[in-house]
């Protein structure tokens, strides 16, 4: 029979909860309060289910979202977050259906991008996301970081750090949040919401919440410059020495100095033999904060948020550019929600782009638009794996020149 794929109702979000998390591996139970909870924060009419009769066989969701710019600026973006098909009814084309049915709405809405977070690799390239930016987690072996073990807590550079609660984090995190988004690209935005979840104001309804420790850091001058919130688990060996892990559930710095104070503070911790980091930008200065940087051994290193290109104009023209250049781009979309060929002027006082009918310089897949826009990839090797066509001669370099960035994008929450 026909699935038929449509925006939920009220009386039926509580089933799609269900099938969200059968979809997820997780308990398929579903509280009233926990469905009345979600059902008051949910856009239903971005709210979809795949139909088989009476029963939700697929579930996505979307919602409206800010994601940062080379430069500080920011794109309102389509964020797809929720997304599953039933076990039984896999490989009938849902997805397709339901990421179209979206995409559709989110280009009429005039949005710049659609944005998720890949549960597995293979699956959005197709739709024309591409991985915007990476993460990073390490282990460091405090024992083996090299730092003085004399050492205290207290920053060497006239500031300070203080333990604080969730009240505090909830007064002083969205600003530092927010002069990140000034400084890294691929930061979206947290509600007052998120924050509220992120701090346990809001129950956590797939795990028991467990209250983290917060420290802030402050400069010289008394500026909320970083904070951290992380876990610490209670191991002992048979002699009876400390084994215990910190693990970093969020920790924000926006100078160099509020770094390497919240890093230092976390390695100084009595009884904290492992430090985990947590996901960090990949180009994270952790590991060379330490005097013996093989203390902090990688344990992940993978894609973080993809990005789909809705509007190549305000994407291009949206972002900051080191060096005055101008590159004409084929932009291949099999959606047709974006293509055409478009000539980017850019220099660092602005921004151009138009559409053209000159030669193209380069030619491209509209994911690869998104890759290089968000400053985490270099047109040359993409061009050496065939994801991008050079038609002129030393386009690719060029291309280098405009899109890479000194710092690369770092996204810090899932969603």
């Amino acid at each position: 029979m026909t699935v038929d794929v449509r925006a939920v109702t009220e009386s039926e979000f509580p089933d799609w909860q269900r099938s969200l998390r059968t979809g997820f591996l997780k308990v398929p139970v579903v509280s009233d309060e926990e469905a009345a909870d979600r059902l008051a924060h949910a856009d239903l009419a971005r709210t979809l289910g795949g139909f088989d009769r009476d029963r939700i066989v697929a579930t996505f969701r979307s919602f409206r979202q800010e994601v940062s710019t080379v430069g500080g600026g920011s794109l309102t973006a389509d964020a797809i977050t929720q997304v599953t098909v039933a076990p039984t009814h896999r490989r009938r084309g849902l997805l397709s259906r339901m990421m179209a049915a979206d995409l559709a709405a989110a280009k009429e809405r005039g949005d710049a991008v659609a944005t998720l977070i890949a549960a597995e690799y293979p699956i959005y390239g197709r739709f024309g996301f591409g991985p915007a930016s990476w993460t990073a987690e390490w282990s460091v072996d405090v024992n083996r970081a090299g730092l003085d073990p004399r050492r205290s807590g207290r920053p060497e550079d006239g500031g300070r750090i203080d333990l604080a609660d969730g009240d505090e984090i909830r007064k002083v995190g969205p600003e530092v949040h927010r002069r990140l988004a000034g400084v890294r690209a691929g930061v979206t935005n947290r509600s007052r919401r998120d924050w509220e979840r992120g701090t346990g104001l809001v129950p956590q309804s797939i795990a028991p919440w467990r209250e983290p420790y917060y420290a802030v850091y402050r400069s010289e001058s008394g500026e909320v410059e970083g904070y951290v919130a992380y876990t610490a688990d209670d191991k002992w060996d048979d002699a009876k020495l400390p084994l215990n892990t910190a693990t970093v559930r969020d920790l924000i710095a926006v100078t160099p100095a509020a770094e390497r104070a919240l890093w230092h503070y976390l390695c100084s911790i009595d009884w904290i033999a492992t430090v985990r980091s947590g996901y960090r930008a990949p180009d994270d200065p952790l590991p060379l904060l330490l005097p013996d940087p093989r203390a902090a051994r990688m344990l992940t290193y993978a894609d973080m948020l993809w990005v789909r290109v809705l509007d190549v104009v305000r994407v291009l023209e949206g972002r900051t550019y080191p060096v005055e250049e101008s590159l004409v781009l084929e932009v291949r979309d099999a959606d047709g929600l974006a293509g055409g060929r478009f000539r980017l002027d850019a220099s660092p006082a602005g921004a151009a782009c138009v559409r053209t009918a000159a030669p193209a310089d380069l030619a491209l897949d509209v994911a690869e638009v998104g890759t290089l826009a968000f400053g985490d990839e270099s047109a040359v090797r993409l061009a050496r794996l065939g994801r991008v066509e050079e038609l002129t001669s030393g386009a690719a370099a060029r291309a280098d020149l405009l899109f890479r960035t000194p710092l690369r994008p770092f996204s810090p929450d899932l969603f």
